[in-house]
């Protein structure tokens, strides 16, 4: 049934009552991928989605494969990413029992997705259908069905008709009202110096053709979120930086000039509006409604966020009072600045060399720690979905897998995967998929032996470190993982050479580099706005 919707991978580790369903996969062309944990098939089915368009699926058996499984379901929510999560119940019988591995998946799941039913023989064709439409509506996220142990063997309904009419009567999309658009129309025209603010829902819009073409023709400045990344070049003359990330205190110096900010598939769930915002109204341009302090001027222009804009689109020139000249000063200061001339090998050193290595249409995945602020910023994206993040969830060990989702549903792309050595450990085992599966990704692991992210945030606050150590002074890496070889780096050269043989090999090949972590603590956890 999957099939008929065009999935082609479920993510999970099975189970008996399971084993029905994977001898119907072994004769379908729904291929199931074993990981080594649970949460790591949330993962791969939200970067499957991402990069698909549908649904990602994942299954989890009943008791702790649920539990694990929660954790890439809760991701996937904060990260708008259609999964449909599957997992295995008890027998109905029992249901009133105590039993082992019990627990209610129907609470578990209900709070961390948008919809949870369970699956009988009498419902089944229209809640599957029910449960992808639901999952990839505005705004997308994860749905969660329960598969009582019984049902494997049950007889399968025909589904194929009810699937075919849902396909055929997807909802169009609502296109903006009018009056929004006059609106608009406007505070445009009234301002000065507006910025755009690209966020998450754009990414789903089919929209980065007209997004480039409105900012071209207004010449307005662009500061992007981090999972927004790629939507518009940090080559175009109107790139303004990434919100939040290294360095934020340089990207405030343009947005707190702003008197108008035009939020364009803004998603708060990266980083609210107030945050950051200057003392200006707001143009909220997205599916959903603004979720932001009554206290702010807003326009809300609620619809299809590429309606939206083609009808912006024919808006006249506006002139406004940015200076090229200084906007391109400033981009080329943050660039400069985020690559301190430093003779240690450091993070920014790894990541220059893999970006200069790595084709511009490859992809990379990166885990969370402060790796991540400095990629946020440092990484040059030339293509949406080229670089793949979690910044709503934000779970560390989102990385490998990730990466392993890539190359899957990209096999024609290189792929790599930046992770810090603490997320690193979270998921080391799916290293053993990689190798099962012969995906060819080259894992970078940027190794200081601390919670760096955390660790910064204690001096900070005054306190001494505690807690955040990884390993211990005796600390030698391995020389494999699972059959997946470890080639070590600790300076420019040796890295650069590391990375070259291992994209040679195209086998998963790990490149740990050993990178010294001091120039973290002057690049990341700037200031969001412009200190008084």
């Amino acid at each position: 049934m999957l099939d008929d919707f065009g999935i082609r991978y479920i993510f999970g580790i099975p189970s008996g009552p399971w084993t029905p369903f994977m001898e119907a996969m072994r004769r379908s062309n729904v291929e199931f991928v074993l990981v080594s944990n649970e949460a790591s098939a949330g993962f791969m089915a939200d970067v499957c989605a991402r990069l698909t368009g549908k649904p990602g699926v994942c299954y989890g058996t009943f008791g702790p494969g649920a539990t694990n499984l929660s954790t890439g379901i809760a991701n996937a929510l904060l990260d708008r990413s259609p999964v449909l999560a599957l997992t295995s119940q008890t027998p109905t019988a029992m249901r009133t029992r105590m039993t082992q591995m019990k627990i209610d998946h129907q609470a578990l799941f209900e709070p961390i997705s948008k919809w949870t039913a369970e699956l009988s023989v009498d419902n089944l064709c229209e809640t599957v259908v029910k449960a992808v439409d639901i999952a990839c509506q505005e705004v997308p996220g994860p749905v969660h069905l329960g598969i009582p142990s019984e049902l494997g063997e049950a007889p399968v309904p025909d589904c194929k008709r009810a699937i075919r009419d849902a396909i055929s009567h997807r909802r169009q999309a609502v296109a903006p009202t009018a009056e929004s658009i006059q609106q608009v129309k406007q505070l445009m025209r009234s301002a000065r110096k507006p910025i755009i603010a690209l966020g998450l829902s754009v990414t789903r819009a089919d929209a980065e053709t007209v997004v480039n073409q409105f900012v071209e023709k207004q010449a307005i400045p662009v500061l992007l979120t981090p999972m927004a990344k790629g939507i518009i070049s940090e080559e175009s003359p109107y790139y303004a930086g990434v919100l939040f990330h290294a360095l934020s205190d340089q990207v405030a110096e343009t947005h707190s000039e702003a008197d108008l900010v035009i939020g364009i598939g803004y998603d708060v769930v990266e980083f609210n509006y107030e945050e950051w915002l200057p003392d200006a109204p707001v143009v909220h341009i997205d599916t959903a409604p603004a979720d932001i302090d009554p206290s702010y001027e807003v326009c809300e222009v609620i619809g299809d966020i590429r309606q939206t804009l083609e009808a912006m689109l024919r808006f006249p020139k506006f002139d406004y009072d940015w200076c090229a000249e200084e906007l391109q000063d400033r981009k080329e200061t943050l660039f400069a600045n985020l690559s301190p001339d430093v003779p240690n090998f450091s993070p920014h050193h790894a990541l220059n060399i893999l970006r200069e290595v790595l084709p511009d249409d490859g992809i990379m995945t990166c885990d969370v720690g402060a790796h991540t602020h400095l990629i946020g910023q440092l990484w040059k994206t030339y293509r949406w979905g080229n670089q793949i993040m979690t910044n709503g969830g934000s779970s560390m060990g989102f990385g490998i897998p990730a990466a392993i989702a890539a190359k899957l549903c990209r096999p024609d792309r290189q792929v790599a995967c930046v992770t810090g050595d603490g997320g690193f450990l979270m998921m080391a085992g799916e290293m053993a998929t990689a190798i099962t599966l012969g995906t060819p990704v080259v894992f970078v692991i940027l190794t200081d032996q601390n919670l760096q992210l955390i660790k910064i945030k204690q001096e900070r606050k005054g306190f001494p470190q505690y807690g955040t150590r990884l390993f211990g002074d005796a600390y030698n890496p391995a020389h494999t993982y699972f059959g997946v070889p470890v080639l070590v780096a600790k300076d420019e050269d040796t890295y650069r050479s590391a990375l070259i043989k291992a994209f040679d090999m195209n086998a998963p090949v790990i490149v740990e580099a050993f990178v010294d972590p001091a120039e973290y603590d002057d690049l990341i956890l700037k200031p969001h706005r412009v200190e008084e």
